[in-house]
């Protein structure tokens, strides 16, 4: 249900509907930090899955050490690299399969992914691709997103220009045939699904995939779970490098528990439920990609005007682990936590104005000496963090603001002085400088089957085509 980041210059007829956001005043009001807000319902404890219970790494998962990463513009390996010993960094693939402006014509015949993964190759980091059309594709992309969705998986048209669309990534990510390379499958889709569904079922949804017509899906059923199915068959047919993430939407089950804060037995229940939808599909995807929300909470205090009801506090960030517990050992996959907000309430640049909003994802799980925070999640099954915001505004470890080296006047008690021009105030590197400088965590319940990388002569260092100016790095 969150809006994603939609690249500056592309798909501008959707952009203009999503991403109208004006700047806001500084605010003096203290947010609800953790200390702040009670923690309602009954006590929650963390996961309650042992680690011996988690399910195995996919084979080819590239780190026996829980890794952190970022959203990164094309050609900006190197200089990400020297910020942080970073894993992993991800690129959106959006603007529609229909529009004549999607990722495949950012650079003749869909080379935007060889280069990005080149790059990446070349730096020593997992490429990770977040592939998120269809809310963007014709005619649904002019709809409601959950009327749109739907209207768009069942058009014939659009369905085989995006399975075609999936394809040519699948036959660029595949020529590289010993490189892990992961595709991100669809944030926020699947959660409409499930609710569209009966008794949470895919195959109650209907979909056109044999129907498109396309040889590779020939048998396969027209629906929610076909659709999965088929992108399974793709990538087992062009690309088995390629590691699939399904993304788990909490609020798909209909009760979103970073605002119901619910109980242990009522988000083991709903953990159960979308375990029990993910199955459905009828087909296992490599790891499912999750979320704590997609912009800064502050962002969606003054913003959106949510009164601070996005703020989390210790109890939220127990549940939501108990939840990721639960749906880890259901599902049997392992986790990766997506789209980190990257504000803090350390820093003097964290004022609540647009790109310095606060937010304290980052300080639970990196400015924790004793790491228990982050062994939370892990425990749970989470095996790698990647951080970066979702909408032009939110804060980045950047300076998206163009306004270098900024220290106001301290609010909420936020008195650290800025140590760069990010506009976090330098705090989000830091702290992950520190997290290696420390020791990477090693992923809990067992090890991964690395993947080979080829030789690092196999690509130039620094592309030189930016096909999406303003991605934030």
């Amino acid at each position: 249900m969150w809006r994603r980041w939609e690249p500056p210059g592309l798909g501008r007829w959707v952009i203009a509907a999503a991403m109208l956001l004006s700047a806001c005043s500084s605010s003096s009001a203290k947010p609800p930090l953790a200390s702040d807000r009670p923690t309602p319902g009954a006590p929650v404890t963390g996961t309650p899955v042992s680690t011996q219970a988690l399910p195995p790494l996919p084979p080819g998962w590239p780190a026996t050490t829980v890794q952190l990463g970022m959203a990164d513009s094309p050609g900006g390996a190197a200089a990400l690299k020297e910020r942080a010993a970073f894993g992993f960094r991800y690129q959106y693939l959006s603007a529609g399969v229909n529009t004549g402006e999607g990722w495949a014509t950012w650079t003749p015949d869909g080379a935007f992914v060889t280069t990005y993964i080149q790059d990446s190759l070349s730096n020593g980091i997992v490429p990770v691709f977040t592939y998120y059309q269809m809310r963007q594709s014709l005619p649904g992309a002019k709809e409601s997103e959950a009327k749109g969705n739907a209207d768009n998986l069942q058009n014939t048209a659009t369905m085989t220009a995006y399975f075609n669309d999936l394809k040519l990534f699948f036959q660029r990510a595949g020529a590289f045939p010993n490189t892990t390379v992961v595709l991100h499958v669809e944030p926020d889709l699947w959660g409409y699904i499930e609710q569209k569904s009966s008794r949470d079922d895919a195959a109650t949804v209907p979909a056109k995939v044999a129907a498109t017509g396309l040889s590779e899906l020939s048998g396969l059923p027209d629906n929610a779970a076909g659709f999965a199915q088929a992108i399974k068959k793709l990538r087992d047919s062009y690309a088995p490098n390629v590691l699939i993430g399904y993304h788990m939407s909490g609020w798909g089950t209909g009760n979103d528990i970073t605002y119901s804060d619910p109980g242990n037995s009522t988000i083991d229940a709903l953990a159960a439920r979308a375990s029990r939808f993910y199955l459905s599909l009828g087909t296992r995807f490599d790891i499912s990609f999750a979320e704590f929300s997609d912009r800064d909470a502050a962002f969606k205090q003054f913003q959106n005007g949510d009164d601070g009801a996005s703020w989390f506090n210790a109890g939220d960030f127990a549940r939501l682990a108990r939840f990721l517990g639960d749906f880890s050992a259901g599902s049997r996959t392992r986790i990766v936590m997506w789209q980190i907000p990257l504000g803090n309430t350390k820093m003097r640049a964290m004022n609540n104005t647009w790109d310095h909003y606060q937010d304290n994802r980052v300080e639970w799980l990196l400015d924790d000496a004793s790491r228990r925070n982050l062994r939370a999640y892990v425990n749970a099954g989470v095996i790698a963090f990647l951080f970066g915001r979702g909408a032009d505004g939110a804060t980045c470890a950047c300076d998206a603001a163009d306004d270098g080296t900024t220290n106001p006047p301290p609010m909420n008690g936020n008195t650290g002085t800025s140590i760069s021009a990010d506009d976090d105030g330098g705090f989000f590197q830091q702290k992950a400088r520190a997290y290696y400088a420390a020791g990477a965590m090693p992923v809990a319940g067992g090890g991964a089957t690395s993947t080979p990388a080829p030789p690092a002569n196999s690509a130039p260092k620094n592309p030189t085509v930016d096909p999406i100016p303003g991605t934030p790095r």
